[in-house]
């Protein structure tokens, strides 16, 4: 009996280290395989992207994918924190700037500089770039550069988005729709809001003003539009008397900030109006309209 007993021990005992070497040997072939395919994928999966990558057109669109995917993931954070800035920055943004250093400018040109910045109010960076362009112009146009500093500040008191009821825009309100074709070699008329774009064209047509009337005080009349007018509202001589101010002011001389540009009635009237020159044929029929409209924009 004793025996059987022991005999059955054995037997079960031997049974189950069967059933574990059995199983021990399943699972380590299993394991093995697993590891075999997943190696496998591995390699495959190494080898497609290898040829994928040797092919410019897929990386670069992976590139581009993962360029998106980053700058979405980049945005979210923004957002998430509230900082607006870094979705918009524009670092090259500083060269579309009018905007010069006065330090660097000449004394004269300093001068005037920080005399037109108090006296309208502007920003004296900005106003230097003005000064700085409409003394470089002058030398070209052969024209006074306190002249083209005058007419801005009548015209406009130096703000470059500045429109008239008839359409005479920004720092020199020029007639944008007559003169359009001025605005062509800056890209279009949008540019008469770019200051600098403005300030070549009013200086060009104020030249041709100039050239065709014969004097600069009757340039500045048909510049204004009143050519054929019997006056052209005292507009001549309030630039004229700017100008005087500003030429003090690059001298060295002392000039109040509220200095008036307004000439009195009588000395309006002392003016000398010299005659008129004959209008070329072909400007004859155009001038008028063009001239008497921008004088009601004043």
């Amino acid at each position: 009996m004793m025996r059987a007993l022991v005999k059955l021990r054995q037997a079960r005992d031997a049974g189950t280290r069967t059933v574990v070497a059995f199983a021990a040997d399943v699972g380590r072939g299993l394991l093995e395989v697993s590891h075999n395919t997943l190696a496998l994928v591995g390699l495959a999966a190494l080898a497609v992207l290898a040829l994928a990558l040797g092919r410019a057109d897929v990386r670069h669109q992976v590139e581009v994918t993962a360029l998106e995917w980053l700058q979405t993931r980049h945005e979210e954070r923004t957002l998430a924190s509230g900082d607006l800035l870094p979705l918009v920055a524009e670092p090259e943004a500083v060269a579309r700037a009018t905007a010069t250093n006065v330090a660097e400018l000449p004394r004269e040109q300093a001068s005037l500089t920080n005399w037109i910045a108090r006296r309208y109010k502007v920003a004296p960076e900005a106003v230097g770039a003005l000064v700085q362009e409409a003394y470089a112009l002058s030398k070209r146009a052969g024209l006074d550069p306190t002249l083209i500093l005058a007419i801005m500040a009548v015209e406009s008191s130096f703000n470059p988005f500045a429109q008239s009821p008839v359409g005479a825009q920004g720092l020199m309100q020029v007639m944008t729709r007559v003169h359009d074709e001025k605005y062509s070699a800056f890209g279009g008329v949008h540019a008469a809001f770019d200051p600098i774009s403005n300030l070549r064209v009013g200086v060009q047509v104020l030249k041709e003003c100039i050239a065709r009337a014969g004097s600069v005080q009757e340039g500045l009349r048909y510049y204004v539009g009143a050519a054929l007018l019997e006056g052209d509202g005292g507009y001549a001589a309030r630039v004229m008397l700017e100008q005087d101010h500003m030429r003090n002011v690059a001298s060295g001389k002392k000039v109040p900030l509220n200095a008036s540009n307004k000439p009195p009635k009588t000395l309006e009237a002392s003016l000398p109006v010299e005659p008129l020159p004959a209008l070329p044929a072909a400007e004859d029929k155009a001038a008028p309209a063009h001239e008497q409209v921008a004088l009601l924009a004043r």
